[in-house]
């Protein structure tokens, strides 16, 4: 669906991981943005864009505290536990 909907918008696909575990797809916008979505470990999924060109500078501390509940003596995040009918996998 996001392969379709890339290319519907005019993006250019520069390459495509038809890994069974770990899919990805990469384009290029029009503007020159590097985008690509990756699917990793247990449906985990990472969106990631490069920009055509930018310049230095600071970044801001975020205005907003995190909205997801973290235990305070948590060593690790938990993974994602929302299931949808649509886009979440059954099986293993």
């Amino acid at each position: 669906m996001v392969d379709r909907f890339w290319r519907k918008s005019g993006y250019r696909v520069t390459a495509i991981n038809s890994h069974v575990d770990a899919p990805a797809i990469f384009v290029r916008t029009r503007d020159g943005f590097q985008v690509s979505l990756t699917v990793a470990d247990k449906g985990q999924v990472h969106f990631d864009v490069d920009s055509p060109c930018v310049r230095h500078s600071e970044v801001a501390d975020s205005t907003s505290p995190a909205t997801a509940y973290l235990a305070p003596d948590a060593e690790l995040i938990p993974r994602p536990n929302i299931h949808s009918e649509f886009w979440s996998a059954t099986g293993s």
